[in-house]
Formats: C-alpha cells, sequence, structure tokens
C-alpha cells in the first residue's frame, strides 16, 4: 500500500540541498545571525516579487499581521472587520490590539469572504479589514476596495496561504495597505523554523512597522515607541533566498496536480477554478456532506487528509465574549462541517495523485 503523506518537507529539501547548505555554511561564518544583509536582500527581493516597495522581515505571519495593525494605529475601541474561516491567528491579532474582531461570512464556491457580509457590517467604529486569501485562491479585491473607499477604512491582505498567487494579474498583497506574509515550514514558501514579512507601498508604515519589530527604535537604546522583539533571523532568510528561486515551479507543480484532481474526482464537490484566479493550492479543499466518512475511507486507503478549520472563529471559546452564536454565519459553519484537504505538495509522485484519485472516487 501507498502511504501518502498530506505534504512532505522532506522531499523539498533534498531537491535544494546542496544549495541550503551551501546558505546556512555562509552565514554561520559570516557571524551575523539577526536581520543582517540576508535578511535586507530577502526582503528586497520580496519587494520585487509583489511588485511593491517596501517589505520588513519579522519573527512570524502572526506578527506580520500584528505589527501592521499596530503600525495603521489600530487599537481600543476600534473594530476589524475578518472571516469567520480562517487560522484563528488572523483574528487573535486584533483582539491582542485591543480592538474588537467582527467575523463577517463567507462566499461559499470559494471560502473567501464575502463582500456583502463585510459591506453589512461596517459602522462608526470600523477602521479596517483584513482578507484571506484562504487556500492560495486569491480574493477578488475589487468590491473590498469599494467598501474601503467609501468608508475611509484600510484594506490588510493575509497573505499566509497565496504567495505567488494572482487575480487579474494583480499579485495577492498588492492592492492593500499592507499585506502579511508567512514563512511556516507547511507555507508555499516556507523556511525551517518561524518567520514572517510585512509588504507594503507605504513607506511610513514600512518604517514604522521597522521601529515596532525592533523595540520600538530607529537606533539602538533610543526608543520612540513602545515594540516588540520580532526579526526575521538571518539563517531563516538565507534559506528562504535559496527556495524564492523555485516558488514559481512549485507552485507550477501544484496547479497540474490540483488539475488532475479537478478532472478526476467524481464523488466530491472540488475547488472552483475561477478564470481571472491564479491559484497556488497552499492546501487542495473538497466539500463532502460525508465529511467525516471520507475521512476515514481515506485513512484506511493510507492516503493522510486534513481539516481546515473544524470550529470557525465566531464560535471559538477564546471569542465567546464577542457573543456570537451558533447559525450567525451560516456559510462558515457549513464548510468547517463538510471540508477536507487533500495531499498536494511539490514532489509528490503520479502514483501517490492516482493512489488519491482512486481512494476517494472507489465505492
Amino acid at each position: 500500500m501507498i502511504n501518502v503523506p498530506l505534504i512532505d518537507l522532506a522531499r523539498q529539501y533534498r531537491e535544494l540541498e546542496k544549495e541550503i547548505e551551501l546558505a546556512v555554511r555562509e552565514t554561520l561564518f559570516s557571524g551575523n545571525y539577526i536581520l543582517g544583509s540576508q535578511v535586507d536582500e530577502f526582503e528586497r527581493e520580496i519587494a520585487s516579487y509583489l511588485g511593491v516597495e517596501h517589505a520588513v522581515g519579522v519573527g512570524s505571519g502572526t506578527d506580520a499581521l500584528y505589527l501592521i495593525l499596530k503600525g495603521l494605529g489600530i487599537g481600543p475601541g476600534d473594530e476589524v472587520i475578518t472571516t469567520a474561516f480562517t487560522f484563528v491567528a488572523t483574528a487573535d491579532v486584533i483582539a491582542n490590539c485591543g480592538a474588537s474582531p467582527v467575523f463577517a461570512d463567507i462566499d461559499p464556491l470559494t471560502f473567501n469572504l464575502d463582500p456583502e457580509s463585510v459591506r453589512a457590517r461596517v459602522g462608526s467604529r470600523t477602521k479596517a479589514i483584513v482578507a484571506v486569501h484562504l487556500f492560495g485562491l486569491p480574493v477578488d479585491m475589487d468590491p473590498f476596495v469599494e467598501i474601503a473607499e467609501n468608508s475611509g477604512l484600510s484594506i490588510i491582505e493575509d497573505c499566509a496561504q497565496s504567495l505567488g498567487a494572482a487575480y487579474r494579474g494583480r499579485m495577492a498583497g498588492s492592492t492593500g495597505a499592507a499585506a502579511a506574509l508567512s514563512f511556516f515550514p507547511t507555507k508555499n514558501l516556507g523556511c525551517a523554523g518561524d518567520g514572517g514579512m510585512v509588504c507594503t507601498r507605504d513607506e511610513q508604515l514600512a518604517e514604522r512597522v521597522r521601529m515596532l519589530r525592533a523595540h520600538g527604535s530607529k537606533r539602538k537604546y533610543c526608543h520612540e515607541i513602545l515594540g516588540v522583539n520580532s526579526r526575521l533571523d538571518a539563517l531563516q532568510a538565507a534559506i528562504l533566498r535559496v527556495k524564492l528561486t523555485k516558488l514559481d515551479a512549485w507552485n507550477s507543480e501544484k496547479r497540474e496536480i490540483a488539475s488532475v484532481y479537478n478532472d478526476s474526482l467524481t464523488t466530491v464537490v472540488t475547488p472552483p477554478v475561477p478564470s481571472e484566479a491564479f491559484h497556488v493550492y497552499h492546501q487542495y479543499t473538497i466539500r463532502s456532506e460525508e465529511r467525516d466518512v471520507l475521512k476515514e475511507k481515506l485513512s484506511r486507503a493510507g492516503v493522510s487528509s486534513a481539516i481546515y478549520y473544524q470550529l470557525p472563529l465566531h464560535l471559538q471559546p477564546c471569542f465567546r465574549y464577542l457573543g456570537y452564536r451558533p447559525g450567525e454565519l451560516p456559510e462558515s459553519e457549513s464548510a468547517a462541517d463538510q471540508v477536507l484537504s487533500l495531499p498536494i505538495f511539490p514532489g509528490m509522485t503520479a502514483a501517490e495523485v492516482e493512489r488519491v484519485r482512486d481512494a476517494i472516487n472507489s465505492g
């Protein structure tokens, strides 16, 4: 029996083993381990890749979101609208800034934030919208730009799962006031630990985030504002610079696997492929009303799978104080009951893809 993992990071490493080990050795011999030239170069490369002016390396994708909010001056008394169907980091950073998360529902086809649900929740205290490009499918940003312009709001893009994705030729992460990237190991561009980045066209916001990531200082021991310690390690930047050269090829490989799934899976609802979108498939996520039965069947067939996310954020215990009740965001709740993510990763073999296909389509 072929045991198919959800992802295999060791295969990815072996593809670039020599290049990564050389970059790591050079960084170790340099003696510069926090920020430094490796981080500076990586920031320039990511900014160029996304087509924005500024990129600021930070400690994680969560920190990137938090520092954007802080950099925009969002805090107590403010509200920030975001999706209920995403990882908790998207919303807990809002609460940790002292603001209130306001959860909106999703489009049932794309799993991304529904603009009409957002529009209905804009109020006098709303300061920003956090749009998540979930599972690697980019959001159509135009409706959110309209909402933001009409109401004087900032748009923050959560690109933790979408580096390389585009909509109508516009890169995910290049539209809003700022975008947050995550380099968690399993992301499309992953390091060997934690890492993140803030990307923006706004020079003043970039400068403020640079201060915030270093305890609020521009120069050593002079702290102009209250900040945190959130700096990208040079070793992680060195690894990521090597991997960045392969990102587009890896994304294309995942798109080819997704195309096989799209054409061959007959018993489940496969992800939509809008003609305007360039999907990078951080996850390949299907829907099934018999999701739990299907997951068990896959397990017996030696195929790994995962559920992202079993409990939408408005029903999480940590947000109970906000007063949401079951049934308020029905599309998010339905997705949580039906979604299942299948194996998809660079280096996945044709035999493994066939194994997944056959396990799902079998009676």
